[in-house]
């Protein structure tokens, strides 16, 4: 089995059909997880099953946009593809719409926490994923409520939840500035402490299990008569029966010449971190009002965030550096700001916030495992085991409607 893309997605897909008796060959033109799938904030949540898309997001775009410090930001050019997918979103903003999508994203991040640990026993390295809660943290206490629809939701799921106030939050992150007021605990979480690391970890295990990768750049997909596939490349042409493209939002320009679109925009992230931090975080944390998230990583804290909509091949915006930056001292106020580190990555976004995920209709042999927005870390294990599932002729006994290749 060929997979184009060896960042998280495609390394879980390929342990997934180890696990199956499959051979399995990746194809990336860098070194495995060490594009996007490196510099999120390492939330690994079973509970994070709340769209972006929610009711009366409208409302709050345009202040976001207009702002120069907030979450939101479009590049020019990027501008004439922006406005239909925003359409698209604003489309899955109802409360009625919300529940679906969160259906569906609880089957894809529900066992991420279990499958994780699963893939890295006996790798010696299962201390790469540490339980914690995801806190919520609010600086005005009004605003923090389990009534509010995104908490309604995951409670009644199950999601064990508890709401603190000022005292009981420091207590539990002293590293915290005093101006939050209120926070939402989410139990049950884990946190990664090295996503990129967990990646490298995972690739080396599919090679001791007789699995390959080769470093090259896909350029193109053919088809070879009725039952194969050409996977044209910088360097030698691959021939293939079956791929899965799990490439993020390099996707979608794969898939244009074999008239195939899809509506897979660059949502841009970027984290800032700071080796010499010099305070502790037991959890994931995020600042509700800047959606910023900040976590203890081997390499430091590291504060991620942003939704910046750009051309993939657009150079990041050093502006976002000193906002992290700012927001991140800010947030903890003891940081010590020395050396930090700048990173940007591509997230492959729908306007759903919900992957393609199975085979593509009228192109027999290729299956699709791409557009997993914020959610990717979490979602990668269950895609993989689906996918690979989909790839041995099993059908789940699930509604995998949702995830369709074709849905919009």
């Amino acid at each position: 089995m060929t997979i184009i893309g060896a960042g998280i997605v495609g390394i879980c897909c390929a342990l997934s059909l180890q696990e199956r008796g499959v051979q399995v060959r990746l194809i990336d033109r860098g070194a495995p997880g060490q594009e996007t799938s490196f510099g999120n904030a390492g939330v690994i949540s079973p509970w994070s099953i709340v769209p972006q898309a929610v009711p009366g997001i409208w409302k709050s775009i345009p202040g976001m946009l207009l702002n120069p410090s907030g979450p939101l930001s479009v590049q020019a050019r990027f501008w004439p593809r922006m406005i239909p997918w925003g359409l698209r979103f604003l489309s899955k903003s109802s409360a009625s719409s919300t529940r679906r999508v969160a259906d569906a994203m609880e089957l894809l991040c529900g066992p991420s926490v279990m499958l994780f640990r699963r893939h890295l026993s006996g790798t010696g390295h299962e201390d790469l994923v540490v339980d914690s809660c995801y806190v919520h943290a609010f600086r005005k206490a009004e605003k923090a409520s389990l009534a509010d629809l995104g908490y309604a939701i995951r409670h009644e799921k199950g999601a064990e939840m508890e709401m603190v106030g000022a005292d009981a939050l420091h207590r539990l992150e002293p590293a915290l500035s005093r101006d939050f007021k209120a926070a939402i605990l989410i139990k049950g979480q884990a946190r990664a402490r090295a996503p990129g690391r967990i990646a490298k970890v995972l690739a080396e295990k599919i090679l001791q299990q007789g699995g390959s990768f080769v470093s090259a750049e896909v350029t193109a997909l053919e088809r070879a008569g009725d039952d194969g596939w050409w996977v044209r490349t910088t360097g030698e042409d691959i021939s293939a029966q079956r791929i899965i493209l799990a490439a993020g939002v390099w996707s979608a320009a794969l898939l244009k010449p074999l008239g195939l679109s899809v509506p897979l925009a660059a949502e841009r992230g970027y984290h800032v971190e700071f080796p010499h931090a010099a305070l502790a975080l037991e959890n994931s944390v995020m600042d509700v009002d800047a959606k910023i998230v900040a976590s203890a990583m081997e390499g430091g804290i590291r504060v991620a965030g942003s939704s910046e909509f750009a051309t993939p091949d657009a150079p990041a915006n050093p502006r976002k550096k000193a906002l992290l930056a700012r927001q991140a001292k800010a947030m903890l106020p003891d940081l010590e700001m020395r050396d930090v580190r700048f990173w940007m990555g591509r997230r492959p976004s729908f306007p759903d916030s919900l992957p393609a995920l199975g085979e593509i209709n009228g192109t027999p042999g290729l299956f699709a495992a791409f557009g997993h927005s914020h959610y990717g870390l979490m979602m990668a294990p269950k895609t993989g085991e689906l996918v690979a599932d989909l790839v041995a002729g099993v059908v789940p006994n699930l509604d995998l409607s949702p995830f369709d290749p074709g849905r919009f």
